[in-house]
């Protein structure tokens, strides 16, 4: 399931501003929170492509198109490129046809691994610039998993590196109301064991911890998909899930079934759950999160991806009336501190050198900080100026990914759809529900083996 990141009125004000204020630089050459060193280091040894044109082509639409647009433009400026960008909302089929067709756009803007993952394996995608792989290793939060998640095989079977990530999301986030932590007397818990002893601490004092809900139409059940796959990485290493994503070890191993339980220890427990646990299949996750703006507080907690805030009623102020925290890890298992999320990523789909250069330029902290400081942008980069995101909210979603040891795609959207967009989910209704875990498993399993 994915989603803008909400970043709010405020984010157009502020870039429509700024844009016409520093002409067709959106913020300058100077001033503000950005890594001008380092840019102005970059226009002194860039390369001179005047009089060449770069083409990108995404799934970016108005406003996001204008903002990208404004950061290309300090590449222009450092380059002489004419780089244009197009955005569509058909381009996951656009850019097979085109790439097909030797018709593509030097850069394509991907918003999942797979398909890039696919024309990678069909010869239709040419490999990064050498070095930004160990570029990324270095200056990425979890910059390992990054390189592995933009790696592919070729048309001949070879691993090369593909995929450049740059826009990513956040889904391991806990939401609270400050105001109700402080006047309860809750203190943000810094492990899985804590958030769980603040679960029991929370029912002890006859309150009732957790909103959770799976209701979306057609799609009911993908909340908890996430929930799962949060505890996969907290309570297995990498290398499980990723088995798990692609079947190599099975939906019912035991391992998945008790991340499956693990779930239902905070969701299945009447008195965790606002509502009691029989409404959680039937509430609405957009609804779900109004519990902890209710006075009374009908919960105290909400674990939610980045979009969330979309969902809240709009005058809640953020660091006021709303907060988050990291999803946490346990401290018993020695994990790290993994992050689920999802991401765009880009790729060189008609090779040139200025599809390289540009490739190059996204490693600048500035081609990420003039980002930040328009819209919902997220970034692993270690480099940028943290002082250069929108707002708090944003800044601590930063943070979190750059303190990252792991990071790994949303499950479901790497299985086959008829598992990950189907049997996970009305599997996870019929688990809130009541029914057994490895009955539930052992039916997503067959799901899956009806498919291959």
């Amino acid at each position: 399931m994915k989603h803008s990141l909400y970043a709010g009125a405020a984010a157009l004000a502020l870039s429509a501003g700024m844009a016409s204020a520093g002409g067709h630089l959106a913020f300058g050459m100077d001033g503000g929170s950005f890594s001008w060193d380092s840019y102005n280091a970059y226009k002194d040894s860039a390369p001179d492509l005047s009089g060449q044109s770069i083409t990108v082509s995404g799934p970016w639409l108005s406003p996001e198109d204008g903002y990208f647009d404004n950061m290309l433009a300090y590449f222009e400026d450092a380059t002489g490129a004419d780089v244009s960008y197009v955005g569509s909302d058909s381009f996951e089929q656009n850019i097979v046809i085109d790439a097909e067709a030797g018709a593509a756009p030097n850069i394509a803007v991907f918003p999942q691994p797979g398909l890039a993952a696919d024309l990678a394996s069909r010869g239709l995608l040419s490999p990064l610039p050498a070095g930004m792989g160990d570029w990324i290793t270095n200056n990425y939060g979890a910059g390992s998993s990054w390189v592995d998640l933009g790696t592919y095989a070729d048309a001949d079977g070879n691993d090369q590196l593909y995929g450049y990530f740059y826009n990513v999301n956040v889904k391991s986030l806990v939401w609270y109301n400050p105001e109700n932590f402080e006047d309860a007397g809750y203190e943000v818990p810094g492990s899985m064991e804590e958030l769980k002893a603040l679960t029991e601490q929370i029912v002890a004092e006859g309150e009732t911890p957790w909103c959770i809900g799976l209701g979306s139409g057609a799609a009911t059940g993908w909340p908890a998909t996430d929930w799962v796959e949060d505890l996969m990485l907290r309570t297995q290493p990498a290398d499980v899930y990723d088995a798990w994503t692609t079947n190599e070890i099975p939906f019912n191993d035991q391992r998945v079934i008790d991340a499956i339980e693990e779930f239902g220890w905070f969701a299945r427990n009447d008195a965790n759950v606002s509502g009691g646990a029989g409404a959680v299949a039937t509430t609405d996750f957009r609804d779900s999160p109004q519990g902890l703006f209710s006075s009374p507080p009908q919960c105290y907690m909400h674990r939610q991806a980045s979009f969330v805030p979309a969902f809240f009623p709009e005058d809640v102020e953020f660091g006021v009336d709303a907060d988050f925290f990291y999803f946490p890890s346990y401290a018993s298992k020695s994990l790290g501190n993994p992050v689920l999320g999802g991401g765009t990523l880009m790729a060189i789909t008609d090779p040139s050198e200025g599809a390289d250069a540009l490739m190059e330029f996204l490693q600048l902290p500035i081609a990420h900080e003039i980002m930040m400081a328009q819209t919902g942008f997220l970034t692993p980069h270690k480099g940028v100026n943290l002082d250069a995101y929108l707002n708090d909210t944003l800044r601590g979603q930063g943070q979190i990914l750059i303190d990252a040891t792991t990071f790994r795609f949303d499950g479901s959207d790497l299985m086959p759809g008829g598992v990950g967009a189907g049997s996970f989910w009305t599997g996870m209704v019929d688990y809130a529900g009541g029914k057994d875990a490895t009955d539930v498993a052992n039916e997503i399993q067959a799901s899956w083996d009806a498919l291959k």
